[in-house]
């Protein structure tokens, strides 16, 4: 499998350097030929032009015989017998011009497909080539073919898997994300599998392999790529279709001059029907289309796939990282109750201790403490049990993070029931705290949807695609939730490497099929996909290598843009072949007559590529004038964002509030809460209304389109005035049943409105965000 690999490899390289050295060799042929002429050494001039030629023919030869091995006949036959006819009539010069044509489509082609695939390279360097073997009191390091079935291996902290096996020894803390694309860590204790290609987010453990690494899951990713890679169908570029047609009409109209005028003259129909608007114009066009892509973040690897792409009607995307963010966020912080310390002190604690644990989630509570500007200091005395959690002192308190019962947190607590809701319901995970020996409260982290994923599908959908899958290896609550939220068509979830392939197989008998996904579980589909696309601005290194296509930018909103991109530069590029097959019928009419001598063909023929060339460059402009905003303007959607994330803790302490309106204390934090939108919420609210909506309405032109963003605004205005009316009438008394309900009713109804208002706000604001007068489009 290697070797072929390379072997592929190779033959690429060589092709790219075939077509430039031959480009140059024409080049100068006929430049050389070129001023000999003029300086009166016709001899020498046709023996330059001869070379050339010969140089050109040579390479028509071979690409001729290689499109026949591949069964069909394609635009190199054309230039062969047009060469050849040249030669043999000694129309030197006009052999020397074809050659330089032909030569140079190749080498733009080629030019092209630089960023071509390296087959399965990166699938291979990114498993591991050694292993921590465990023999007797010592541990080697061997090479991980000398890896058995049987033999106990020490898996380091952030090593991958090496091989398949059973936990034998400590409790192993995984991140199977991207074999799995579950963004929780999975935990396994002695005697639990573990398949390769996962990586240890915990602390060593050992090992018992269950095979070799030749049997083990990851090698099996492998041989699936190489076998979708396989069996991929052939593909029939836009230029070789055409030929198909183009060369039979050119061989009858060349026996007709024949006929009516001898060799010379079939010659001179052969000349101008070189089909140089199919070999320069289509590459021409599709090279730039691949470059209005990169300039929007997805670097296409050839002009083929770009063709392919601007078919496709089926999107098959994964959920983690593409629909989602792609790692744990803390989403809220519930207190065990009054007397506790506030969330603003848990999180701050838990980031004090979690700064230096190695465990998976404890970056995303670091990362929210530095976002909330709460204050983190440095720990003492850190303890850290794997698979429970982990102790230590900051600022003279005991501290403890980790599992409920390993803080002391009773099941049967009301807030460790409403935590455990919140859970079961949204698909969170929990770490829970306890400060000086008593549980404090549980912070709860989620894979959140991105702001901008139901964009993300209408930009899609305006794009050509009529069809979206998410099909992914999440549980099916949280994918299933994921879906409803996007507006995707279909969720297939729980799935395996080979599921997905079956997936991908079971939509390509529907429509051609565009596969996202930036995992090492996506590598196999993404390989047999029409066009496979990796994330790669954050997925794996296999996924990109085994992809299409690279989206070099994390917004996979722009893969709507890019199928515009395709399908306008497939229309470019066939409104230029056509444009130029028909004016070289017309002038191969004319050469039939015997009115144009082969020279003057072979330079009306390069008139008539100019003409082609440059309607083709057509695709490098964008299809219409982008919407820009003043750098002011920008800086206000900017500001909005940020302040978005700052308030979400704000929105999410609504849901929190209204879990917990039968304990005790419940009426003292709902006026904490109505103080929180009154003082932070809808100032910012207002602020949107006032300073931002009349630059987007400048910007978006009709009449007044945030009109339905201030009606939720109004709305909200409402439901908080309601609410501060509530709490005054309820006042210091306990709430009764139906306090209690109209109360839940306002909280959860202000909830929903916020956050759907609030992910509105950010589709609007991500849309324009990054298109301003003085800047370009973020690529």
């Amino acid at each position: 499998m290697m070797g072929s690999g390379l072997f592929r490899a190779a033959a690429a390289r060589l092709s790219r350097r075939s077509a430039a050295v031959l480009l140059a060799l024409t080049a100068a042929g006929l430049a050389a030929g070129g001023v000999a002429w003029l300086a009166g050494a016709g001899g020498t001039a046709d023996v330059a032009w001869l070379a050339a030629a010969a140089c050109g023919l040579g390479y028509a030869l071979w690409s001729a015989a290689d499109s026949i091995r591949r069964g069909r006949l394609g635009v190199d036959v054309i230039a062969l017998l047009a060469l050849a006819g040249a030669v043999a009539v000694r129309e030197l010069l006009a052999a020397a011009v074809i050659s330089v044509m032909l030569t140079s489509g190749r080498a733009l082609e080629a030019w092209a497909a630089l960023r071509a695939r390296h087959d399965l390279s990166a699938l291979l360097d990114r498993a591991p080539r050694t292993a921590r073997r465990s023999r007797a009191d010592r541990v080697e390091v061997v090479p991980l073919e000398e890896i058995a079935a049987g033999d106990m291996v020490l898996v380091a902290p952030g090593d991958v898997v090496p091989v398949d096996g059973i936990v034998a020894a400590g409790v192993a803390v995984l991140d199977e994300s991207a074999l799995t694309g579950e963004v929780r860590p999975a935990e396994r204790v002695q005697g639990d599998p573990v398949a390769s290609g996962v990586v240890n987010a915990g602390g060593p453990f050992s090992l018992r392999a269950s095979g070799s690494a030749a049997e083990s899951t990851y090698a099996g990713i492998v041989r699936l790529v190489s076998e979708a890679e396989n069996s991929q169908a052939p593909f029939v570029r836009l230029a070789d279709r055409y030929a198909m047609w183009f060369l039979p009409l050119t061989l009858a109209v060349a026996g007709i001059a024949w006929a009516l005028g001898g060799p010379a003259r079939a010659v001179a129909v052969l000349v101008v029907a070189t089909p140089c608007p199919l070999i320069l114009a289509a590459p021409v066009a599709l090279v730039s289309g691949l470059s209005a892509a990169a300039r929007r973040g997805v670097v296409v690897k050839s002009g083929g796939v770009l063709e392919r792409l601007a078919g496709c009607t089926t999107l098959v995307l994964d959920k983690t990282g593409t629909l989602t963010v792609g790692q744990p966020e803390v989403t809220a912080v519930i207190p065990a109750g009054t007397g506790c310390p506030d969330q603003e002190e848990i999180l701050s604690l838990a980031a004090s201790l979690d700064q230096v644990s190695g465990h998976v989630l404890a970056a995303a509570v670091v990362r929210a403490a530095a976002e909330h500007g709460s204050p983190i200091s440095r720990p003492a005395a850190v303890t850290e049990v794997a698979g429970q959690g982990i102790t230590g002192t900051v600022g003279g308190r005991v501290v403890r993070l980790g599992r409920a019962g390993w803080v002391g947190a009773a099941e049967t607590e009301p807030w460790v029931r409403a935590a455990r809701r919140r859970v079961r319901l949204d698909g969170a995970l929990t770490v829970f705290a306890a400060v000086d020996g008593q549980p404090a409260g549980v912070l709860l982290l989620e894979d959140r949807i991105r702001p901008d994923a139901r964009q993300t599908i209408r930009a899609v959908r305006q794009g050509g695609i009529s069809r979206i899958v998410l099909a992914t290896g999440d549980r099916a609550e949280a994918a299933d939730a994921v879906g409803a939220l996007t507006g995707v068509d279909e969720v297939i979830a729980e799935l395996t490497p080979e599921d997905k392939l079956d997936v991908v197989r079971r939509e390509q008998r529907l429509a051609p099929v565009i596969m996202t996904g930036d995992g090492i579980n996506d590598a196999p589909a993404l390989a047999l996909a029409d066009v496979g696309i990796a994330m790669g601005a954050r997925g794996s290194t296999a996924s990109s290598q085994a992809a299409d296509a690279v989206l070099t930018v994390d917004q996979i909103g722009r893969l709507g843009e890019v199928a515009v991109i395709a399908r306008r530069t497939r229309r470019i590029a066939l409104e230029s072949v056509m444009a130029g097959m028909g004016m070289s019928l017309a002038a191969m009419g004319v050469a039939a007559a015997g009115m144009l001598p082969a020279v003057w063909g072979a330079l009306l023929q390069e008139a008539i590529d100019v003409a082609v060339i440059l309607n083709a460059l057509r695709a490098l402009r964008p299809a219409a004038p982008e919407v820009r905003l003043t750098a002011a303007d920008t800086g206000l959607t900017r500001r909005f964002r940020a302040e978005h994330e700052a308030i979400r803790t704000d929105i999410d302490q609504l849901r929190t509030v209204a879990e917990t309106l039968t304990e005790p204390g419940a009426m003292a934090r709902v006026r904490r809460m109505c103080e929180l939108l009154t003082s932070e919420v809808w100032p910012h609210e207002h602020a949107e209304e006032s300073d931002l909506y009349p630059a987007l309405n400048r910007v978006l032109g009709g009449v007044d389109p945030t009109a339905p963003m201030s009606r939720a605004h109004a709305e909200i205005a409402v439901q908080i005035a309601r609410l501060g009316r509530l709490a005054d009438d309820i006042g210091e008394r306990e709430p009764d049943d139906t306090d209690i309900a109209e109360l839940r009713g306002l909280l959860y109804g202000l909830h929903a409105i916020l956050r759907l208002h609030t992910a509105q706000e950010d589709e609007t604001y991500l849309s324009l965000g990054d298109n301003t007068d003085t800047g370009r489009p973020a690529a």
